[in-house]
């Protein structure tokens, strides 16, 4: 199979996107853009200082507008935030423009990785770990319609995980 030169990462926080979409897009030789990333160099202000001033709602508006210029660049591995397949538009962006790839671990993992993450204005509760069940419950489905394929980053290393997306891709 001939590796698609726009790959779309999606799943829950705490997932990977991030950290194994750098090491995918350096393995295929693409460029590697993070949706959030984008969103706060466009704003020139954090997420968390956005959820504040203009709540989820502002957020979303903001990144749907990201995610539509983003998807239509070639040559790139995209690393969306976790919420953004809640959105129809971003879905049918996500699906219709590139291979998208949900990467997937459980509410428990993703709780031990975001812990100590102060940047998440979804977790900042008194149960984080209900927060990340209850968000996996409503966006599971939604990140399966969009996905081309899924991949556990439960007990593997970023490189690893590229390396078998990159398997996957040559079978």
């Amino acid at each position: 199979m001939r590796w698609p030169t726009k790959i779309f990462l999606v799943g829950p926080m705490g997932a990977g996107k991030s950290t194994i979409g750098k090491q995918l897009a350096k393995l295929m030789g693409l460029g590697y853009i993070d949706s959030d990333r984008e969103i706060q160099k466009r704003t020139g202000v954090d997420i968390p200082t956005i959820f504040e001033f203009e709540g989820e709602t502002g957020f979303r508006k903001r990144e749907k507008e990201v995610i539509a210029t983003l998807t239509e660049k070639d040559n790139v591995v995209l690393a969306t935030g976790g919420g953004a397949i809640s959105e129809a538009e971003n879905r049918n962006n996500l699906s219709a423009r590139g291979y998208v790839i949900y990467l997937y671990c459980t509410p428990e993992q993703q709780h031990k990785r975001t812990s100590q993450d102060k940047n998440r204005p979804l977790l900042q509760n008194s149960d984080p770990l209900q927060t990340l069940i209850d968000l996996m419950a409503e966006r599971d489905p939604l990140y399966r319609e969009v996905s081309d394929l899924v991949v556990s980053t439960e007990e593997k290393t970023a490189l690893n995980t590229a390396k078998s997306i990159l398997k996957h891709f040559d079978e």
